[in-house]
């Protein structure tokens, strides 16, 4: 990576807030205290401090804009040479790959199996994904993963046997996908206590056209809607002895919430360590968040994951020309990681708005804020 200690850390970072927003994203990337459970009986948090409601989310790399492209823009003290960086690294973020052999080498590989052309393709302008409205919408931005009970690997999810973790549900031309999926909803009514009326869309998913065999009957399907990519280095710059301070599996203090930080495999360092990225925070870092979303989502190899994603018997997509060994240069990886890590969060808006005040009143009263932390102080960056 081309991003040393030295340039994370204070100026950059800031050490100080990361509030409410930027703590909303260290939930959705990083299991710190894990799923919240108020079990009845237990007292709702009232005496935690008031939230500090602050513009720069980001410390000194907080972005000011509100604009559409609000999520993708550098953080704001990036120095020149860096912002060349994160340009380079926008452009293989954004721009579609290709299948190899091509005259386009720098971009050549994609697949054989894969469910995306490229990041961008999912994560919209940075951001999140829009779900499929209907059977006929396009599912960019929403994929299944799969697994069967037990550990796999290095003690992560069990990958179904033949298929793997994840449904690969496009391909080149002359490669069979695994399959699709499909979603099914069911509409439940409701009332909130005020009498008004709602509807809510209950989502249930099934396999279709299985291309090599029936999923095992205990197969279970976790689908991931793409999340916004914006203050992943803030949130990989957060001691690892801060989160586990405030992991509670036992409910220790006694108010009804227990987690516990995510183990993960970090295959730099060859061990386990905390997991911050991913739905499930199954990555331990940027880097190999990244990585891994090359491989499993666009079928790009890397110097991690240097195999293709094939399933073992899809033979076609096995002898499959590829796009070199890795498919993806280290340098042209590190740029990739370097833009997704100095993504900018946006300034917070209208923070003396007595509703936006009143809103973190309740978001502190009702327990939220003792799982999505207001707060983080930012450390030295790994480099």
């Amino acid at each position: 990576m081309p991003v040393s200690a030295s340039r994370f850390p204070g100026r950059h970072w800031r050490p100080g807030l990361l509030a409410l927003a930027a703590a909303v994203i260290v939930i959705l990337v990083i299991v710190v205290i894990g799923v919240m459970f108020v079990v009845p009986g237990y007292a709702i948090r009232t005496k935690l401090p008031p939230l500090v409601l602050v513009e720069t989310l980001g410390g000194d790399t907080t972005a000011f804009t509100t604009t559409r492209n609000a999520f993708g823009l550098p953080a704001r003290n990036l120095t020149g040479e860096e912002r060349r960086s994160f340009v380079v690294g926008n452009s293989f973020f954004r721009q579609n790959w290709v299948t190899a052999p091509s005259s386009t080498t720098a971009r050549d590989g994609l697949g054989p199996t894969f469910n995306a052309v490229s990041c961008s393709s999912c994560h919209t302008r940075d951001g999140r994904a829009n779900p499929p409205e209907g059977p006929d919408d396009p599912e960019r931005g929403l994929l299944i993963r799969l697994s069967i009970p037990g550990a796999g690997p290095q003690g992560g999810p069990n990958p179904v046997p033949g298929y793997g973790g994840q449904l690969q549900d496009r391909a080149i031309v002359s490669v069979p996908s695994e399959g699709r999926f499909v979603i099914v909803y069911q509409e439940v009514a409701g009332s909130f206590e005020d009498g008004l009326p709602y509807a809510l869309r209950v989502p249930s998913y099934r396999l279709e056209e299985i291309a090599f065999g029936p999923m095992p009957p205990d197969v279970m399907l976790s689908p991931r809607i793409a999340p916004a990519v914006i203050g992943m280095g803030l949130l990989e710059s957060i001691p690892p002895e801060a989160i586990l301070a405030l992991a509670d599996p036992d409910d220790a203090d006694g108010d009804g919430i227990s987690g516990r930080a995510n183990l993960v495999w970090d295959i730099r360092q060859g061990r386990q360590t905390i997991g911050r990225f991913g739905w499930k925070a199954s990555q331990p870092t940027v880097e190999q968040q990244t990585a891994g979303a090359f491989l499993n989502d666009i079928g790009i190899t890397s110097v991690l994951f240097p195999d293709e994603n094939c399933a073992s018997v899809n033979t076609l997509c096995q002898e499959t020309l590829n796009g070199g060994s890795p498919e993806i240069s280290d340098d042209r990886l590190a740029k990739v990681v370097f833009y997704t890590a100095t993504l900018a969060v946006p300034a917070m808006r209208d923070v003396e708005d007595p509703q936006v005040k009143r809103g973190a009143d309740i978001f502190r009263k009702t327990g939220c804020a003792a799982c999505h932390m207001p707060q983080h102080t930012t450390g030295a960056h790994a480099s």
